[in-house]
């Protein structure tokens, strides 16, 4: 029989996503928690051909957080780029650990930079966000679709890509970081709203465990989460929408928001900046959000904002 003491961690069961749960696991244990892994089989671990905006925005998350309702797991583990923007009533996400960085990694052939790739290279990335912003900077570019864990999406390289796009913190968190030809600049594609965090979810009621995860949480590392998810739930937009959001945080704990937004065709793009306390992280990321739209942002981003909420 497990210990009634222990910490369920429900995860999919992709490397990825086994290797962030598993350091939460190993964080709690460092605590005194005895913490286990519980793995939980989803839709898209199932389908890995289909792109995340056809399968649909969440996903990764329903099986999960139905696991975690049941009771076959006290806690989930998220990559919080990937949840939707709207919360669950019965669950609260109790701690965010230190972030790690959020940028973007480019893998190709012959670790070429970006800017060095042959005209015409092929281009691997499904995401709008990624693909509006290399066609700004690459008009040339022939762009591919592109899905599966890390491994299927690098060996896509050796086959018939030139380069591809992912997440650098995927590549840190689990030791492939020395794939990379280069970690692009977030003034050449700004990552995803949260990208490189982790949201520890919960139930609402058991207030012991959530007790537990804040003494994993990372206060400025959940500002910065909350501030860039902001701009996303202001403009009601999901997490495959042409929106991308980067933030720092001063000594003195003031945060620095940078959102945007994008024409998936490269033709366009809107960018704000704003400055504000942590404690005020939500409230600017709306400030943002309102700028932009008070710009155009509905126009700009276009059809691509409706398809990400269906």
């Amino acid at each position: 029989m497990p210990n009634p003491e222990t910490i369920r961690i429900g995860t999919r069961g992709s490397e990825l996503a086994t290797t962030q749960a598993g350091h939460v696991r190993d964080a709690l244990i460092a605590l005194g928690q005895p913490a286990e892994l519980v793995i939980v089989k989803t839709a898209g671990d199932h389908n890995r051909h289909d792109p995340v905006e056809k399968i649909g925005v969440g996903v990764f998350t329903q099986a999960l957080r139905h696991a975690l309702r049941e009771n076959v797991c006290d806690i989930i583990v998220h990559s919080f780029k990937d949840l939707p923007t709207v919360p669950e009533h019965d669950m609260v996400v109790a701690s965010v650990p230190q972030r790690v960085d959020p940028r973007e990694v480019l893998i190709s052939r012959g670790h070429t930079p970006l800017m060095d790739l042959p005209e015409g290279a092929k281009v691997g990335t499904s995401a709008p966000r990624r693909v509006s912003q290399l066609r700004a900077v690459r008009p040339d570019l022939e762009i591919l679709p592109l899905r599966g864990n890390i491994e299927t999406r690098m060996g896509r390289i050796a086959e018939d890509l030139d380069a591809v796009v992912l997440a650098r913190a995927g590549l840190e968190r689990t030791g492939r970081l020395d794939a990379a030809a280069e970690s692009l600049g977030v003034d050449v594609l700004m990552p995803a709203p949260a990208q490189g965090a982790l949201a520890l979810e919960c139930r609402s009621v058991d207030q012991h465990i959530v007790e537990i995860l804040q003494r994993l949480d990372d206060r400025a590392s959940h500002a910065q989460a909350i501030a860039e998810r902001a701009v996303l739930n202001e403009l009601e937009a999901g997490c495959t929408a042409p929106v991308a959001a980067h933030s720092s945080v001063t000594d003195e704990g003031e945060l620095t928001l940078r959102a945007g937004v994008f024409a998936v065709d490269g033709s366009r793009q809107l960018i704000e900046t704003v400055t504000g306390p942590l404690d005020r992280a939500d409230a600017l990321g709306r400030q943002a959000a309102r700028a932009l739209l008070e710009r155009g942002a509905l126009e700009v981003m276009g059809d691509t904002l409706r398809e990400s909420q269906n």
